[in-house]
């Protein structure tokens, strides 16, 4: 496998032969000049490429043959496809033939520290997305992204001055959330799919539960889980969310009441018993966690259906 590594936004210019950015915290690149419709580059063939860079990216390119794969599932991508990454997130890419038409914003923490952005774009999950949870863009959207990118190239390559920085980081803010926008509305289209993720994951929680791996190893990680299905833990929780209204997280804790609710009923049980069984290292995290989902404390539980 070949990894590429970038530890600056100006290695990434120098490796890709780009000229160097006019700011070595934020750079513009547009491909598009000279660029045709039956223009297109193949990124290695079937060779593997791993990427890791020290910054956030956002890259907007065409995929014209080839596929993605969400997990284990692959999808013809022939519109636009978005990719947000984070600072030192590992890509794996293999056999997909991209556009020679690029655009890409590159964007180290350092530029926005000290301003809203910091915080706000850590609400944005997508840029823990892998890279086979691409956003897929319809051509109406592909026409909005580029729009904004487009008054973002036009500022950056302006003659800086007091403003350029404000204005620059009011676009991208504004694209960040039309991605999000538009990464919502790809959860909603794909809701068979969303279905069809969340029954494996409910199908991997009973497999381990079968298996007595609750009381041996614990409840299991959403990390976990999220590696079971071949999924960032991230694409993952916001498919669950997406599907049922609840986290990933709710949905373990969920999940786990309803066992201890059939535990709890059995002969001779115990509730420090049933906790220990699903997991719980604690039989009085188990009792708290209990009586907020279901309203009443687990002793409670049992002597209401024993009067029933």
């Amino acid at each position: 496998m070949k990894t590429l590594e970038f530890k600056s936004i100006s290695d990434f210019h120098a490796q890709n032969s780009f000229p160097p950015p006019e700011n070595p915290l934020f750079s513009v690149i547009n491909h598009t000049q000279g660029v045709n419709d039956s223009t297109e580059c193949e990124d290695n063939s079937e060779e593997e490429v791993k990427v890791i860079s020290d910054f956030y990216s956002i890259t907007l390119k065409n995929i014209v043959s080839g596929e993605i794969a969400y997990g284990r599932t692959k999808y013809d991508c022939k519109d636009g496809t978005l990719l947000c990454t984070a600072p030192n997130q590992t890509l794996i890419f293999k056999g997909v033939v991209f556009s020679a038409e690029a655009y890409h914003i590159c964007f180290h923490k350092d530029y926005f520290s000290g301003t809203p952005l910091y915080d706000t774009i850590k609400k944005y999950n997508y840029f823990n997305y892998q890279v086979n949870e691409a956003l897929h863009l319809s051509p109406k959207e592909e026409e909005i992204i580029k729009s904004i990118y487009r008054n973002i190239e036009a500022e950056y390559h302006n003659n800086q001055d007091e403003f350029s920085k404000e204005l620059i980081l009011s676009h991208l803010e504004t694209m960040l959330k039309y991605i999000d926008r538009f990464y919502k509305r790809q959860f909603l289209n794909r809701q068979e799919l969303n279905q069809v993720l969340f029954t494996r994951f409910t199908n991997i929680l009973n497999a381990y539960s079968e298996a007595g791996q609750l009381q041996e190893k614990g409840i299991p990680t959403v990390d976990w889980l999220a590696e079971q299905l071949d999924v960032s833990h991230r694409y993952m929780s916001d498919t669950i969310k997406a599907e049922t209204g609840k986290t990933a997280v709710d949905q373990i804790n969920l999940y786990l009441i309803g066992e201890a609710k059939s535990l709890l009923l059995a002969p001779n049980a115990s509730i420090s018993k049933t906790a220990y069984e699903l997991g719980f290292e604690y039989p009085q995290y188990f009792s708290r966690l209990f009586k907020k989902k279901v309203g009443v404390s687990p002793k409670e539980y049992i002597e209401q259906a024993q009067m029933n």
